[in-house]
């Protein structure tokens, strides 16, 4: 099922986010896409984004609104894992649900499940693709999304009908996203904490040696603040094995350089996403291979887990079907194996003890988390991995 996701993201910023072969080849969103913008406003009220200001013309008096970045975050059903990861680092969401498809889908569902785990209450609801159904069609299924809202974390967002392929409405998105998604308040003097959602090498083939450059991480600081010559940690880092025994052990380096909104800075605070480029060796940072994985100033870094002890909250159904049916969430059983979401973080955990609420879960690969934060679990149904409920690290 194709919303119109990674569309109205390229509508909103100018930037196409699939760019891994294989989205491109199957027309879905794999990984995490980023995109920053700015939204301005013109004396008449009228809102635009960069690079498609009202009517073409470019010379009506704009003023700065806010600049925003957005995570276009994989809507295929198969993929909640990334999904989540991206609801993670999201101060609000855009949940998209295309005009020409019965509401809900199951991944509708799904998302919005997602979200309520996440907490993330700001949410605006972009009816796409009005420009390929008629009228009536239209507005039936702006009746389904109110039904499907209705008695949910979403039930108040409001609903705006577009055409991003067309451009249509994206005015009217932008002022809602304005009002209904502020940017919330952040502490500056918090530990500095950035979740890693994306790592890269930026060197091309062939590159001399004397002309190559470090690893660079991508992601989004959640806390605090980062500056270029800090020095911060990595972790749970890269896996080392010496003899019959294998550890994590955390990667140190230096912020060398730091990015966000387009444009280079010394100092960088939470909210929006950022890339920071540091000296690693770029073979420890090729092709997403810290994603998942948590930066932090040195002697701020949150503690590591092998073994993680839950208070769990599972949720009464999860959806099992295209059709959007629902199951009743079964309580846990020992040695019952799960998936496991913190932040950008995936890892599988062996329940190795449940009591009622508590529950201590065996981690197959170590997380980066502090104590109290939130984790998303889900269980495999068939060829699947479903979601069933989160849970607080004690």
């Amino acid at each position: 099922m194709d919303h119109g996701k990674t569309t109205l993201t390229q509508a909103l910023s100018g930037t196409w986010t699939d760019t891994h072969s294989e989205e491109r080849k199957r027309g879905i969103s794999i990984k995490l896409g980023y995109a920053d913008t700015a939204f301005y406003k013109t004396p008449k009220g009228q809102y635009y984004t960069t690079g498609k200001h009202p009517k073409g013309k470019d010379d009506v008096p704009k003023e700065l609104s806010r600049v925003i970045s957005f995570v276009d975050a994989p809507g295929h059903e198969t993929l909640m894992a990334v999904m989540i990861s991206g609801a993670s680092i999201m101060d609000g969401a855009l949940l998209l649900i295309a005009a020409n498809e019965e509401c809900p889908q199951a991944q509708t569902r799904e998302h919005l499940m997602a979200l309520e785990i996440a907490g993330i209450d700001n949410i605006v609801v972009v009816q796409n693709k009005i420009d390929i159904v008629s009228k009536e069609q239209a507005l039936n299924s702006y009746k389904q999304i109110k039904d499907f809202l209705e008695g949910t974390i979403a039930e108040s967002a409001p609903i705006i009908p577009v055409s991003a392929h067309h451009d249509v409405n994206l005015d009217v998105l932008i002022q809602a996203i304005e009002q209904f998604i502020p940017t919330p308040e952040r502490d500056s003097k918090a530990s500095g904490l950035m979740h890693i959602a994306r790592s890269f090498d930026i060197n091309r083939p062939g590159a001399r040696p004397n002309d190559l450059k470090g690893g660079v991480l991508g992601g989004s600081i959640v806390d605090g603040t980062f500056s270029v010559g800090d020095r911060i940690v990595v972790a749970p880092g890269r896996k080392v094995t010496q003899g019959n025994k294998v550890f994590w052990e955390p990667l140190v380096t230096t912020i060398s350089s730091m990015k966000g909104g387009g444009q280079n800075l010394d100092t960088m605070h939470a909210g929006g996403l950022c890339g920071i480029a540091t000296p690693l060796d770029p073979s420890l940072t090729k092709a997403d291979e810290l994603t998942g994985q948590v930066a932090s100033r040195e002697g701020e870094l949150p503690p590591i887990w092998n073994s993680i002890e839950l208070d769990l909250t599972l949720l009464k159904e999860m959806v099992t079907g295209g059709g959007g049916s629902a199951d009743k969430v079964r309580p846990l059983q020992p040695n019952e194996m799960l998936m496991v979401n913190s932040a950008t973080a995936t890892s599988v955990g062996v329940v190795s003890k449940v009591k009622g609420r508590d529950a201590t879960l065996t981690l197959r690969l170590p997380i980066c988390a502090p104590e109290g934060g939130r984790i998303t679990l889900s269980r495999r149904v068939g060829a699947r991995w479903r979601l069933i409920g989160y849970a607080t690290i004690k």
